[in-house]
């Protein structure tokens, strides 16, 4: 039996410059320091191109991928050891020799009304204007609020915030987890329930990406994986590898516990939200290769239902 390896003297984290970004940097910092506290570990703040380039809807420029393709040369070129992203952020497929090491406790998925004029989007007059920067939400508003007018949405929570609070916007729809992250809890309206708009795959989560050959990081990390969380999320990333889902998908995931078993819920849709496809599976998944098999499983009955007519049109 090998021994197990020894743990880093130095951790140093890759981080996007956002405040989100930092927030979730600096919470994984603090939960590794009471870990290993003899563990010196820092923050190494990077600018992605997703970040840069603002005045572009997110999926014409690339899609959430362009998030981390920083952090990931910093591994590769060993400035950093590992990359704390938003799960919903990371591609169906990681490159190769890099693997996610632990994904942690998920905050609430859902996502959340922020308005000063509303406590629900049915209350808007007609033609008023919603920001969101999501294909997958934009699809269900479309769907379920033709009346209103949906409008692209970009830069961090703070700017999104600014736009609406200047009037550019009526509503905007923003993750529930990212306003409580940053102690703007007060400004939800309401949560949206996911049977109106199903949260985006790992939506809440919080992904430690590193490389596949740093044994010592894997194990460092590895105390910070919540169980219950892999396994739903695993679900969710096996549904939209089945698929594969992109940044010019209107697609949706969300697992959750049901007693012993797991509900899986999907959704993909056309983008002006005329075309959509739901479907839900619930079984037993007390193993990730289990859940993945679940998410595999619902991702195959949508092909079979036509899942790939939307997916071309996307």
């Amino acid at each position: 039996m090998s021994a197990a390896p020894a743990l880093p003297a130095r951790l140093v984290i890759a981080t996007r410059r956002s405040a989100l970004a930092l927030w979730q940097a600096e919470h994984v910092r603090t939960r590794l320091q009471a870990l290993h506290p003899s563990c010196a570990i820092e923050l190494l703040g990077l600018t992605t191109q997703g970040d840069r380039v603002t005045d572009q809807p997110l999926a014409d420029i690339g899609g959430k991928g362009l998030f981390i393709k920083e952090l990931e040369q910093a591994m590769h070129d060993k400035r950093a050891d590992l990359a704390v992203h938003s799960l919903k952020d990371v591609p169906m497929d990681m490159p190769e020799g890099f693997a996610l090491a632990a994904i942690m406790p998920r905050e609430d998925p859902r996502d959340a009304l922020v308005s000063g004029r509303c406590r629900a989007l049915s209350e808007l007059p007609p033609a008023s204007v919603v920001g969101t920067s999501s294909l997958r939400r934009e699809a269900q508003l479309r769907e379920r609020y033709p009346q209103l007018a949906v409008k692209p949405l970009r830069g961090n929570v703070n700017t999104r915030l600014d736009k609406l609070d200047a009037g550019q916007y009526a509503a905007i729809i923003l993750a529930a987890a990212g306003l409580r992250r940053l102690g703007l809890a007060q400004r939800i309206a309401a949560l949206l329930d996911p049977a109106d708009s199903l949260p985006a795959i790992g939506q809440g989560a919080l992904a430690l990406e590193c490389r596949t050959d740093r044994a010592d990081v894997l194990a460092a990390l590895q105390p910070l994986a919540d169980a219950a969380t892999t396994r739903a999320t695993a679900a969710e990333r096996a549904f939209g590898r089945v698929l594969a889902g992109n940044c010019r998908t209107p697609l949706a995931a969300y697992a959750m516990e049901r007693g012993t078993e797991l509900w899986l819920r999907g959704l993909v849709a056309s983008r002006d939200g005329g075309q959509v496809l739901r479907g839900e599976r619930l079984a037993s998944a007390a193993t990730v290769h289990a859940a993945e098999a679940l998410g595999a499983a619902l991702g195959a009955e949508f092909l079979q239902c036509g899942a790939a007519a939307l997916l071309a049109i996307a």
